[in-house]
């Protein structure tokens, strides 16, 4: 009698287990398919807002990082990677006074069209830079005397070369202060792609007000901040 009872008894367990594996595994199978499907929203990026221009005095120093993000910077004084082989900025930072700024953004812009953007090695200098630079090389072929000063002292005179917008160098044929004929505007005798580079920087650059020098493909002059005054401007570099 006892074996007659006990055997649907059994049976009974054994459903009532094998409904409950069913649930569970039902719901491990679902929240499988939510953790699946689940879709991952990326935090959404804030445009860096640039500051503009418009009502500055054209004398006024400004930080060309602040006004847009177009350019490049390999600001090389502030390392030990130039001809003084000395670091001779506390930071790295490209300042110009206003009137060069507008110039450079213009420049830039056009520049950019091509597929390409400005590439700055040095900006604005302070006077007392200049005398830093004079006591490692007093030389005026290749360091201008402080006392008169020179137009980067002004916030008028920038090193510069170009590079694509994927940040890739233009061969120019020399590194930035290389003090040799390979360095001037005229020595025709280099390659056909060299020279091209060359006439492109330096004709942009004078349409919008700037002038060279024969002996550096890198460097340009604001004509309009010739009889500016020589500054001893200093940026603050944080800490």
């Amino acid at each position: 009698m006892r074996l007659k009872y006990l055997l649907p008894l059994l049976l009974i367990i054994a459903c009532i287990e094998s409904k409950t594996s069913a649930v569970n595994s039902a719901v491990v199978k679902d929240t499988t398919l939510i953790k699946k499907d689940t879709v991952v929203v990326p935090p959404v990026k804030q445009e860096i807002k640039y500051k503009s221009l418009s009502g500055l005095a054209d004398t006024t120093f400004v930080r060309l990082a602040d006004y847009s993000g177009d350019f490049a910077y390999d600001l090389r004084y502030a390392t030990t990677n130039n001809f003084l082989k000395a670091k001779v900025y506390d930071c790295p930072e490209c300042y110009t006074r206003v009137k060069t700024a507008k110039a450079l953004l213009k420049a830039n812009k056009e520049f950019v069209k091509l597929g390409y953007r400005i590439k700055f090695f040095d900006c604005y200098r302070p006077n007392s830079v200049q005398y830093k630079m004079w006591k490692i090389v007093p030389n005026p072929q290749y360091v201008a005397n402080p006392k008169k000063g020179s137009i980067h002292n002004k916030g008028g005179a920038v090193d510069i070369t170009l590079e694509t917008l994927d940040g890739e160098e233009v061969d120019m044929g020399t590194d930035f202060d290389f003090f040799g004929k390979r360095a001037y505007h005229d020595n025709t005798n280099l390659p056909k792609e060299i020279l091209a580079n060359r006439k492109l920087l330096k004709e942009t650059m004078e349409k919008y007000g700037f002038w060279s020098i024969r002996t550096e493909w890198w460097h340009y002059n604001l004509s309009a901040m010739s009889n500016a005054k020589v500054a001893n401007f200093k940026w603050d570099c944080g800490e």
